[in-house]
């Protein structure tokens, strides 16, 4: 009963103290609209290709109409052929870049002129083209065996997709909102060892140590129940933070909400327990609050929680696996974008196994100390 108490006690003070509520949830949200705004271009996987014009110059008159029949189906696509004018080098309107491509039909072939063969306006009409070349080859041979039957190659009326394909498991890529929302969701729950390194300093501050010291309550119960208090403030207010990015800025945190905060819960309870061992381990009153900033900062940065850190090598490969919010990001991301699973478990362990470490400390600590 004592311990419950005393965790309610430091929910009520929490939630009065209006720095701590403002650094919780506003700091969070106004990062998710501030980088999830501002870097949407960096997120944005879709190519857009604007209409193409291409000059053209036919002197082979078999080729004129099956010719004449391409260039008005691709004209749906937005490639607008248009006949190279008289006096004007074609060559030169595409070095120029004043038109996309050059294409010139004699009686040896086709001959593509583009300024970029490995752009992408320069592999659509070399694709566009080989289709159409292909096409006539199959219609000459065609002709050769069963004229009557030639003109249903170039008839829009019979379509075959001979190959359809699927994907069973469509890759799914967050946005930059989405993005943003989830690794502010596990850094600030990160910050929730900046609180748990007060812990005992605030009490000692507000010279109340000496008061519950000579209370009638067991050192154990006192400990417990401010780690237990702290434990549910900041998860209140990281759940709050997902429903808010979730309703507002319509982040997507997938359909395993339970296990998303299953992973946040033992975020938190790793983070008050780094930060009251942090706290019993170096005694000087600002020095853990010093300490835990700069870790959790460190960790933000090289957990991604700033920009994405995809497929790091070397030195930085090593200092990222070392973050522990790399692991409980891959564990959401992979559980909200792919419905995979296991990675969940691991970010678990590591995060109460951590906690149990730092707990260990901090009760043998206190337990050795004549106070709190």
């Amino acid at each position: 009963m004592n311990m419950l108490q005393i965790a309610w006690k430091e929910i009520k003070h929490e939630f009065r103290d209006i720095r701590t509520l403002v650094f919780m949830l506003a700091f969070p949200i106004v990062l998710m609209l501030v980088l999830g705004t501002a870097l949407t271009g960096a997120f944005n996987e879709d190519i857009s290709i604007d209409d193409m014009d291409v000059l053209y110059e036919n002197t082979n008159d078999s080729l004129s109409e099956p010719f004449k029949a391409f260039t008005e189906e691709v004209e749906q696509s937005g490639i607008h052929f248009k006949p190279l004018p008289d006096g004007m080098n074609g060559k030169e309107q595409v070095e120029q870049g004043k038109v996309d491509g050059y294409v010139s039909v004699d009686q040896s072939g086709f001959h593509l002129f583009v300024n970029d063969q490995s752009s992408i306006e320069g592999s659509i009409l070399q694709g566009a083209l080989a289709s159409f070349v292909d096409r006539y080859n199959l219609v000459s041979e065609i002709t050769k065996v069963a004229p009557e039957k030639a003109e249903i190659v170039f008839s829009n009326a019979v379509k075959h997709d001979y190959i359809d394909d699927h994907a069973l498991v469509p890759k799914k890529q967050p946005g930059s909102m989405d993005y943003y929302a989830i690794v502010m969701t596990t850094m600030i729950a990160l910050y929730a060892a900046m609180s748990g390194s007060q812990l005992i300093a605030h009490e000692r501050s507000r010279k109340t140590a000496s008061r519950l010291i000579v209370a009638p309550i067991h050192k154990r119960d006192i400990f417990i129940g401010k780690v237990m208090g702290s434990i549910v403030i900041n998860m209140a207010c990281i759940m709050l933070v997902v429903a808010f990015s979730k309703l507002v800025f319509h982040a997507n945190w997938g359909e395993h909400l339970g296990l998303v905060f299953l992973v946040l819960l033992t975020e938190i309870i790793f983070a008050v327990s780094f930060g009251v061992g942090v706290s019993f381990l170096i005694k000087t009153p600002a020095a853990p609050t010093m300490v835990v900033l700069i870790v959790v900062q460190l960790a933000s940065l090289f957990g991604g929680a700033y920009f994405p850190i995809e497929n790091p090598e070397g030195i930085l490969k090593v200092i990222s696996s070392l973050s522990p919010l790399t692991l409980e990001n891959k564990a959401v991301f992979n559980l909200v974008y792919a419905n995979d699973s296991s990675f969940i478990m691991p970010a678990i362990v590591m995060n109460i196994g951590l906690a149990f470490l730092f707990l260990l400390i901090s009760t043998a600590s206190f337990r050795r100390g004549e106070g709190i």
